[in-house]
């Protein structure tokens, strides 16, 4: 049996407009927002509230629902625009796949932001022990290294190899991408 290869999906179009995530740098997906706004291409990014509390001080910011995250309801002729926003990383895919998401779930996370219901969000990725992931949030940001240990729902602990010395550090998942 001859090995085959299957092409990519690509379920955007050249007429009907169709709802993708685009991945943005980080904390610039307010900056992509107005920028796209500019060029006119719709475009949704959900905004929680959220309360930092420091020693003393108390402060309601508004975040994005998804770090890094931004929709777009383009057709075929915007994807390139969108792709030369800067600060624009690229289009999420699945594998090699660009999906379209149903006006459904973006109706959904509309609904839930303003309904202001109690909700935890969590990205999907399926981690397991010996996964490659790289830290995308914070002062380690681009640091890559080995999950060691998967500690209860929210947190993993990883080894990272510098130095010749191994640094075990515990981490929220949210913080982190698979890379292999």
């Amino acid at each position: 049996m001859a090995n085959r290869q299957v092409a990519p999906i690509n379920q955007i179009d050249k007429k009907e407009e169709r709802w993708f995530a685009v991945y943005t740098q980080y904390k610039r997906e307010k900056l992509v927002k107005k920028m796209l706004d500019q060029k006119g291409i719709e475009c949704y990014l959900p905004i929680r509230k959220v309360v930092k509390e420091w020693s003393k001080k108390r402060r309601t910011m508004e975040l994005p629902l998804i770090s890094c995250y931004i929709f777009v309801k383009i057709t075929s002729e915007e994807y390139v625009p969108v792709l030369e926003t800067e600060y624009v990383m690229k289009f999420l895919r699945i594998g090699k796949d660009l999906i379209a998401i149903p006006d459904d779930e973006i109706i959904l996370i509309q609904k839930i932001l303003q309904d202001n219901l109690d909700f935890e969000i969590e990205a999907t990725q399926n981690f397991k022990e010996g996964d490659i992931v790289e830290v995308i949030e914070g002062n380690l940001k681009g640091t890559k290294g080995q999950l060691v240990e998967i500690e209860g729902k929210n947190r993993v602990l990883i080894t990272l190899e510098h130095i010749q010395h191994t640094f075990r550090i515990s981490i929220e998942k949210q913080l982190l991408k698979k890379i292999m």
